[in-house]
C-alpha cells in the first residue's frame, strides 16, 4: 500500500532530488498545484501569475517511513521562514507550502509546523492548503538534477548542496543504494 504527499518549497529540482534518496519513497515527481490555470507550463508558472507552486508528488511506504517524517525532512531542507522565497528564487511560485490528501495529513501538517517552528528563529510561513489539481511539469524538469548533477550551475550551488545536507543529517532516512 502505498500514499500520497505533495509539498512545495522552492524550486522542485532541489526538492525532488532529495525525496528521491529517502527510503521508502517509491517515486517522486515534479509538477505544478495550487493555482488557477488548467494545464499550465513551467515558463508560464515562473511568471509567478497561475497562482502555482513549483511541487513534489511524492509516492511513498507508510510502513517504512511515515507522513510525519517526511514533513520533518520538508522542514529541514529548507527556509520555512521566508515569505514566497528560498534562496535566490524569488515569487509565490516557490513558497513553502503543504498540500494534505486527507484529514489526517492536515492534522500531522499542523502538528509538523509546531514541531518545526523549535528549530526556527523566526515564524514559520509554510502554508497548508487544500488539495488541488496536480499538473506534471514538462519532461525535461523529472529528475533534472539525476541527469545533469552539478554539471548545471544552479544545481552545483544550490541543489548539490541541499542533497549532501540531507545525506549528512538524514542518513537513517537515505535508501541503502545511496548511503
Amino acid at each position: 500500500m502505498t500514499e500520497t504527499a505533495i509539498f512545495a518549497n522552492g524550486c522542485f529540482w532541489c526538492t525532488e532530488a532529495i525525496f528521491d534518496r529517502v527510503r521508502g519513497v517509491h517515486s517522486v515527481e515534479s509538477g505544478y498545484t495550487g493555482g488557477h490555470v488548467e494545464n499550465p507550463r513551467y515558463k508560464a508558472v515562473c511568471g509567478g501569475d497561475t497562482g502555482h507552486a513549483e511541487a513534489v508528488r511524492v509516492t511513498f511506504d507508510p510502513d517504512v517511513i511515515s507522513y510525519a517524517q517526511l514533513l520533518d525532512i520538508f522542514f529541514a531542507t529548507h527556509d520555512p521562514t521566508t515569505l514566497n522565497r528560498q534562496g535566490n528564487d524569488v515569487g509565490p511560485q516557490y513558497r513553502s507550502a503543504i498540500f494534505p490528501q486527507s484529514p489526517a495529513q492536515e492534522a500531522e501538517a499542523r502538528a509538523a509546523i509546531a514541531r518545526a517552528q523549535a528549530d526556527w528563529p523566526a515564524p514559520i510561513v509554510t502554508r497548508i492548503e487544500p488539495a488541488a489539481p496536480w499538473y506534471p511539469a514538462e519532461v525535461e524538469h523529472h529528475d533534472y538534477y539525476a541527469r545533469v548533477g552539478d554539471a548545471n550551475p544552479y544545481c552545483a550551488y544550490v541543489v548539490g548542496p541541499k542533497v549532501r545536507k540531507f545525506l549528512k543529517t538524514h542518513g537513517e532516512h537515505v535508501k541503502p543504494s545511496l548511503g
